[in-house]
């Protein structure tokens, strides 16, 4: 990998940055080297940063994490179902379409979908609905008011974050959004129901090792991007739940909205 301490680091950001903010990782990462010509950052470089914000998630949702495998197991063992189980299954059931679409689309995605008039539709597009979703219902339920039917529209929006500059938090929220959730709750349910996905994409990209040529790291570059990208994602997850109620998701739009109409103006001037 033939990137210097302050492309790597900028990289970390991003990717620290972008993963549970509604604007896309994906497209982020992808666009250094497209538009700044920079080296592609390589396989073991993405599996790192992602390991990053496996982490921050995890340790920020320890708590909710341990009581909801807690009662899944005990229901599952045929303990009476509660609150905290229903939500584990709805978890279950929201995951499945991502993974499915991940094993049986990925190959396609990544030949044919990651290039700039693609991330700046999606971008575009997908802020637009981001916008229609929070502005056209009244956002009243909680968690604890969601249905299978609920689980599975948030995990076939999900799959659709495959294709580059869709963002998977954006379109997850966006989802929620028009099951009537509220801003917090459909954060909530969008981070927890990342943690199978970004490790299932992890392990994918992990098993491509033996098949592509990856460059040679070093470790302690591989360590400074995981914990740098973890503590820019654990920061973005706090201060996210904690201004998404007040702040709303126009920010977001906008930027999204811009960022769209830049790659589009620069794709038609090269």
């Amino acid at each position: 990998m033939e990137l210097d301490f302050l492309q790597i680091s900028f990289l970390a950001i991003i990717q620290g940055l972008t993963e549970f903010l509604p604007i896309s990782s994906s497209a982020h990462l992808i666009l250094p080297s497209i538009v700044l010509g920079w080296t592609d950052q390589g396989l073991t470089f993405d599996v790192a940063v992602h390991l990053g914000t496996l982490l921050a998630v995890v340790t920020y949702f320890h708590t909710d994490i341990r009581r909801l495998l807690i009662a899944w197991c005990k229901n599952l063992l045929g303990g009476s179902a509660n609150e905290e189980s229903q939500l584990a299954w709805l978890l279950l059931i929201a995951t499945i379409p991502g993974v499915l679409a991940g094993l049986l689309l990925n190959n396609l995605v990544e030949e044919s979908a990651r290039s700039l008039p693609v991330i700046a539709t999606t971008s575009l597009l997908f802020a637009l609905l981001l916008f229609w979703a929070d502005r056209s219902r009244a956002h009243t339920r909680e968690l604890s008011d969601l249905g299978w039917k609920d689980a599975l529209i948030i995990g076939v929006a999900q799959a659709l974050a495959l294709i580059p500059g869709t963002s998977r938090s954006g379109i997850t929220m966006t989802a929620a959004l028009f099951c009537q959730m509220n801003r917090e709750a459909a954060a909530r349910f969008s981070f927890l129901m990342s943690i199978p996905i970004i490790l299932g994409g992890g392990v994918l990209r992990a098993t491509e090792f033996g098949t592509e040529g990856t460059q040679s790291v070093q470790l302690a570059t591989l360590f400074f991007a995981t914990l740098l990208s973890a503590l820019i994602a654990f920061a973005c997850i706090h201060y996210f739940l904690k201004l998404i109620t007040h702040i709303g998701f126009v920010p977001f739009v906008i930027y999204r909205v811009i960022l769209g109409v830049v790659l589009l103006g620069y794709y038609f001037s090269v």
